[in-house]
């Protein structure tokens, strides 16, 4: 016999963990299901781990440009064991929340294990049947790794790994210019390590605008990063001492990188495989990520969709949304989609770029008028005074209406100032309103009055 619940929740994530609880508060039976750690890719592999140990690795960086401010010290050694370990205890810290939160609620059962459809309204695990007229699956995703030619004869790492290994790599070799190749590559550039980054489009960070790329590559090239773009990785083979990464241009011609550790960072896999999904009829794409509607349901009446498993920016506060628009629905009576949503985001390499809405090349392509504004960081104040002045700042403008339609700050705190603009955009604030504020002196919020003061 089925255990019957108000609601089924498959994956304790960032939308199905708060989803799960508040659901709990409500008084209503919920059965959540996990079969790894509760709080998903953020706090177990992803935000917390990486943001904790590029803590660690900035501190290094600065401490050796101290004499650039006047400040004596001595050699500086990364402990990387030391640094693993505050990483591990931050993570337990954040995991053992998670473990609270779903202990302190009665009406939650959690269920350790892996979820299946056995039936559009039935859930398996561990042999145990559950049945629910609300189910909702947020099973994330994992990295995804290309075949290459003897990839299978080496130890390679992903976010998955990287973050455990206790020995300071020689000479790490990063497969992919995107987010994650670059954060973790200037990671361990900035503990000592060698880095090379092999993308295969002709650029950085290929969804941004060039100058964007541009920048960005020069700040991370200035502290020893070294980069082959344009170029797919075709052979792995180990040797001795590591591995060589055979790579090739658009051209057809080959050269070897040597190496001592190898780092996949090419895209994401969703954990939608043996979930049963076909079998109940939950349309999927040709990748595996699930297909929805604007309201998050699936083809599959009461079966819902959140997170990363349905495609779309894999992003925390994106799977976060998510279980708000759901439950503002099924709760409150609401009529919420995720039509017109305004999704800002972040890379936190150094500098940092806080991204929202439309680039400028996306503008164009879409045919808007535009009005365009660009500065450098070296304009404003606080970078200065910081002696941070590496990136720039830009923002898109709608000619026809001076309402924004896209921002980039790549600098100091890039991710926070975005954020202004973000409040500007979903209240449609023309960039002019902009004149009419007063800014904090010195702030790097400042600048942006200097950026509208730039628009042409």
């Amino acid at each position: 016999m089925a255990t019957e619940y108000e609601a089924i929740i498959i994956g304790a994530g960032q939308a199905g963990g708060p989803l799960a609880h508040k659901l709990a508060d409500l008084g209503w039976k919920v059965a959540l299901i996990e079969k790894d750690h509760l709080g998903g890719s953020c706090v177990n592999y992803g935000c917390t781990p990486t943001k904790t140990m590029l803590a660690s690795a900035r501190t290094a960086h600065s401490a050796r440009r101290a004499a650039e401010f006047g400040v004596a010290v001595g050699e500086v050694k990364v402990d990387l064991a030391k640094v693993v370990a505050r990483k591990d205890e931050l993570v337990l810290s954040w995991r053992s929340g998670q473990e609270h939160h779903a202990e302190s609620r009665p009406t939650l059962d959690l269920y350790r294990g892996h979820g299946r459809f056995t039936g559009p309204h039935t859930i398996e695990v561990n042999g145990d049947l559950l049945t629910s007229d609300k189910i909702f699956i947020n099973t994330g995703t994992r990295p995804r790794v290309i075949p290459i030619s003897g990839l299978g004869e080496v130890d390679y790492l992903t976010n998955r790994n990287l973050m455990d290994v206790k020995e300071l790599p020689e000479h790490l070799i990063m497969l992919g210019g995107s987010y994650l190749g670059l954060e973790f590559g200037q990671m361990y550039r900035r503990f000592g390590s060698q880095v090379t980054v092999i993308e295969f489009m002709d650029r950085l960070i290929p969804r941004e605008d060039p100058d964007v790329s541009n920048s960005l590559q020069a700040a991370l090239a200035g502290e020893g990063m070294q980069f082959y773009l344009g170029h797919k990785a075709t052979a792995v083979t180990p040797t001795a001492s590591g591995l060589t990464v055979t790579i090739e241009d658009k051209e057809g011609n080959r050269q070897v990188v040597f190496g001592s550790h190898l780092f996949m960072g090419i895209g994401r896999t969703p954990n939608t495989d043996n979930m049963g999904l076909d079998v109940v009829g939950v349309k999927t794409d040709k990748f595996g990520f699930i297909q929805a509607n604007n309201k998050l349901e699936t083809s599959v009446p009461g079966v819902w969709v959140l997170g990363d498993a349905k495609g779309g920016p894999a992003f925390t506060h994106v799977s976060y949304d998510d279980h708000l628009i759901v439950y503002d629905n099924l709760i409150n009576g609401a009529d919420r989609t995720t039509d017109g949503r305004i999704i800002p985001y972040a890379l936190f390499t150094d500098p940092e770029l806080g991204r929202v809405g439309l680039t400028e090349t996306q503008a164009r392509e879409a045919g808007f008028n535009l009005k365009v504004g660009t500065i450098p960081m070296e304009w404003v104040a606080r970078a200065i005074e910081r002696s941070e002045t590496n990136g720039l700042m830009k923002v898109v403008i709608d000619a026809d209406t001076d309402q924004i339609l896209g921002a980039t700050i790549l600098g100091i705190e890039g991710g926070e100032v975005v954020q202004i603009l973000v409040t500007a955009m979903r209240n449609n604030i023309p960039w002019t309103a902009f004149y009419q504020d007063m800014y904090i002196h010195p702030t790097v919020a400042e600048g942006l009055y200097t950026l509208m003061d730039n628009v042409k």
